[in-house]
């Protein structure tokens, strides 16, 4: 901390008036600015989504083969229950469950449907809890367990 002495006045008595030396504090404030440019690019912003390319209208539509697997669909109903294959599973047990059964089904691509109504913040949870369980791949679906 400096301080101002000045030159002392007739008749005056001077006073010592201190003054705060901020060269300290604008030291760690350009450190700490580098330390978060440097840090910033690192940090993901974002994630990869692979749309899928518009169909052909003229293309004919084959129906699935009945003996493939039926899709594995986890969602979200309007009371903010989690669900896999429309089964409703408690929270703990969600991520275990979910990974027991990408585990037998030897593929780790899930199908995700929030119903219009359901609460963001679970949705977001059955996604993050979704990677947890060991999903590889989630397809967001457009028209999905909630519309029929």
């Amino acid at each position: 901390m400096g301080m101002n002495v000045g030159a002392p006045q007739a008749g005056k008595k001077s006073k010592a008036h201190p003054e705060m030396n901020v060269t300290p504090l604008v030291d760690v404030v350009l450190v700490l600015l580098i330390i978060f440019m440097v840090i910033m690019p690192l940090m993901p912003a974002h994630f990869w989504v692979h749309v899928p390319d518009k169909p052909d209208p003229n293309q004919e539509v084959t129906p699935p083969d009945p003996d493939q697997k039926q899709p594995l669909v986890i969602s979200v109903n309007p009371q903010g229950e989690f669900q896999i294959n429309r089964e409703v599973v408690p929270d703990a047990e969600f991520a275990p469950k979910l990974k027991r059964v990408l585990i037998a089904r030897g593929e780790r691509k899930v199908f995700f449907d929030a119903a219009d109504n359901a609460p963001y913040s679970r949705a977001v949870k059955a996604l993050d809890l979704a990677r947890v369980g060991g999903a590889a791949h989630i397809a967001l679906l457009t028209e999905g367990v909630y519309d029929q």
